[in-house]
């Protein structure tokens, strides 16, 4: 069981001190990896509250369902709790994860290896995509998935997955639209946000569609490494038909060509300083 106070006591001293986090452009926060005390074999993520009493409480209980769903969806992922840390004057949603080693860690790896090795990486994160879409269908509720390079680290020839908030699971795509403001890190975005409302909540659609997610993953690898960029479009063509024959026919009409950003997250992306960076 989670120590409360000493996890408010590190993440006090953490801000105090003003450490680095372990990833320094995420979108909802800046998650960091205590150097010693209690935590420091995890990664603490601090997420904005809100004023609503009950709508913590249904995060909450959403963020568990998540957690299970992907368990039993197949999904590899690290030990992860979720809580409502008392501050004092608010609740603040907390989530405490199992530290992955860096050198796993899917994007970097990208970057840094050879094609065979790189193509071994997509293959890994393929299967757990194909997974979690074929196993979707058991759960009578919305669901998503957000599968990015970045949200992967791959130990061992499999990949583990440890992006878990916001929770894709019981919300309208109306609600997750507000969602994707009222969480997000940069004040900049909560003040420009609700005038772009329509296009904010787009930018969730992907993560709701089995075909997209795969024609995504492809998408930011061809964009990490433009110059394999047809041997991984050939990658995404074989794999469609061979693990994920009923969406087959959609991930091949996304693969016709190297798949792009949506413009207006794109734009998104410049104004908040995001580049992609790895969200732990």
């Amino acid at each position: 069981m989670t120590d409360l106070a000493a996890l408010a006591d590190t993440i006090r001293r953490h801000h105090e001190s003003q450490g680095q986090p372990v990833s320094r452009l995420g979108y909802f926060c800046a998650p960091f990896r205590p150097a010693s005390g209690p935590f420091a074999e995890r990664v603490i993520k601090v997420y904005r509250s809100l004023p609503d009493p009950a709508a913590l409480d249904r995060l909450a209980a959403a963020h568990e369902d998540y957690v299970q769903a992907l368990l039993r969806a197949g999904v590899p992922m690290p030990d992860t709790d979720f809580l409502l840390l008392d501050t004092g004057t608010a609740r603040v949603p907390v989530i405490v994860q199992e530290a992955l080693p860096e050198t796993a860690l899917m994007r970097p790896r990208m970057q840094q290896e050879d094609l065979p090795g790189t193509l071994a990486l997509m293959e890994a994160a393929g299967q757990v995509i194909a997974r979690f879409w074929t196993a979707a269908d058991q759960f009578e509720t919305r669901i998503g998935f957000h599968p990015s390079i970045r949200n992967f680290a791959v130990m061992g020839g499999q990949a583990v997955f440890f992006d878990t908030f916001p929770p894709l699971i019981h919300y309208s795509r109306e609600e997750m639209g507000r969602m994707l403001l009222q969480f997000s890190e940069k004040r900049l975005m909560r003040v420009v946000g609700p005038l772009l409302q329509r296009k904010v909540t787009g930018i969730q659609d992907e993560w709701y569609s089995a075909p997209e997610t795969l024609v995504g993953l492809v998408g930011s690898a061809c964009r990490l490494r433009p110059e394999h960029a047809a041997a991984y479009l050939d990658w995404g063509r074989d794999f469609a038909p061979r693990a994920m024959p009923r969406w087959s026919e959609e991930v091949l009409a996304g693969l016709a060509q190297p798949p792009r950003l949506p413009g207006y997250w794109t734009g998104f992306r410049k104004l908040l300083g995001l580049q992609g960076e790895p969200n732990l």
